[in-house]
């Protein structure tokens, strides 16, 4: 089926958004680590608290890392734009998930750094198939561009990450997982009616 002539631009948006919410996700903790902290009750310097705060700090973008690849190749076999919205889902679900959290201390702690691994599965999807789509609507002549917007916005995600984890953590420290959650839930229903517009029988998006 023929592309619409404004599918590019409606995925390029999409894409580009999922990829800010994945980087943005992935640095917002750091600054507001400490009203985490202090939210649960926890001192993350006391002895035996250290793992609690470099899974906390770390756990999001090792599983990122480690699944993007397989991701990717999910998204070739079952498709791209099916598996970048279940990325979505799966990110906001998860993100909710953290900022749900009503245990105290220790045990709370786990829970927030269970719920960051499970973020990040919906993070990996956003990266690894958001290049795969934008190759598939953009143009050669175009593509270069649209790759380049989204990288910076890759790039640009892990500074405002920086900037809203200071601003949102003395407000609430929950507010800083649920800053996502309105684009996660509303750019997939966006995605698959504007994507599929542009997928042909040959391309595993269309699936």
């Amino acid at each position: 089926m023929p592309a619409g002539p404004h599918y590019k631009w409606i995925a390029l948006s999409n894409t580009t958004l999922g990829v800010l919410m994945a980087t943005v996700n992935a640095s917002i903790m750091l600054i507001a680590l400490p009203d985490i902290f202090r939210g649960i009750g926890v001192n993350p310097l006391d002895p035996g608290n250290t793992g609690l705060l470099l899974w906390l700090i770390m756990g999001y973008l090792v599983v990122t890392a480690v699944l993007v690849v397989s991701f990717g190749r999910l998204g070739d076999m079952f498709g791209r734009v099916k598996m970048f919205n279940l990325g979505f889902a799966i990110f906001a679900a998860f993100s909710v998930a953290l900022s749900l959290t009503w245990m105290h201390g220790t045990a709370a702690a786990w829970w927030l750094i269970v719920m960051r691994l499970l973020q990040g599965v919906g993070g990996a999807m956003l990266m690894a198939n958001s290049s795969a789509i934008l190759t598939d609507a953009f143009p050669p002549s175009e593509r270069g561009l649209a790759l380049g917007l989204n990288q910076v916005a890759g790039i640009a995600g892990s500074f405002i990450g920086l900037v809203l984890g200071g601003v949102l953590g003395p407000i609430g420290w929950r507010y800083v997982f649920l800053v996502s959650v309105p684009f996660g839930v509303t750019c997939p229903s966006t995605a698959t009616a504007s994507a599929r517009r542009r997928c042909g029988r040959a391309s595993p998006c269309s699936r």
